[in-house]
Formats: structure tokens, C-alpha cells, sequence
């Protein structure tokens, strides 16, 4: 049992790593960022396009965006006088998919 205790604390993740990883799924755990997260994942769009799609502000679209920006999960590329957001990267896409399968499992 000793043996599986010590081969266990030796493949932990490092604690800076795994405190990463809550603030990380913290994120998600709010309706409104998944929601952006869910139609980004369909198309690159404007906050005012994201605004119009939740039915809410520019301003709070632009808040929860902040948000998205900080946890590295969305980007956004200036276009003129606006920014058109995307996920940052396919790994988004494959959290969003594994809690979407996960939840809908019988």
C-alpha cells in the first residue's frame, strides 16, 4: 500500500499546476461564459453579434469577454475599429465537447 501511495504522490501534477487547473473550470462555471464559449465555438463573431445572440449588453458581453481573455480561452483580432473574437485554440473546443458528452451520458 506504501508503495502505491508514494508512486501515486509522485505522479500528481505540481500544486502551482493543479490550483491552475480549478481557476481554469471556475470559469466555466458561470452560464453566461459558456454561452459565449458555445457560439464561438460555431462562428468568430463581434460583441455586438454575441450581445444581439444572449440577448444582453455590449458591456456585459465585453466584461464576461475580459473574463474569456484572461483565462486564455478566447482571442480577439482587431478589425478596424472592432475586434472579432474566436476560441483560443482547438483545446477549448474538446473541454466544451467532454462536459457536453459527459453531461449527456445515460
Amino acid at each position: 500500500m506504501e508503495d502505491k501511495i508514494s508512486k501515486i504522490k509522485k505522479s500528481l501534477p505540481d500544486d502551482r499546476l493543479l490550483i491552475d487547473l480549478a481557476e481554469l473550470y471556475k470559469v466555466f462555471g458561470d452560464s453566461t461564459r459558456t454561452k459565449i464559449l458555445s457560439c464561438l465555438s460555431i462562428s468568430n463573431l463581434y460583441v455586438g453579434d454575441i450581445a444581439t445572440l444572449l440577448n444582453m449588453t455590449v458591456s456585459a458581453v465585453s466584461h464576461q469577454l475580459r473574463v474569456l481573455r484572461s483565462a486564455k480561452l478566447v482571442k480577439g483580432e482587431k478589425q478596424g475599429k472592432e475586434v472579432l473574437y474566436s476560441l483560443d485554440d482547438d483545446h477549448v473546443t474538446k473541454i466544451i465537447e467532454c462536459g457536453l458528452s459527459h453531461i449527456n451520458e445515460n
